[in-house]
């Protein structure tokens, strides 16, 4: 993502400004967008790994074991 001589970049404050746009908009073209959840649609339960859904007992106990 750098060009081939960085130093150069950094002289113009209006290139590294571009070239830190530029990398903003690949980043959100490639991960994209959190979307908010629309009211009255249910929200899914949190699931672990293996499917099975966590509710605050593991949470709790995953609280202890992390210590905080």
């Amino acid at each position: 993502m750098l060009p081939r001589r960085p130093s150069a970049l950094f002289r113009s404050r209006w290139a590294a400004l571009l070239w830190a746009a530029g990398v903003l908009w690949t980043a959100v073209s490639i991960v994209g967008v959190a979307k908010s959840p629309v009211a009255g649609v249910p929200v899914e339960n949190a699931t672990d790994a293996l499917g099975q859904p966590v509710d605050n007992a593991d949470l709790a106990l995953l609280r202890n074991v992390i210590g905080g």
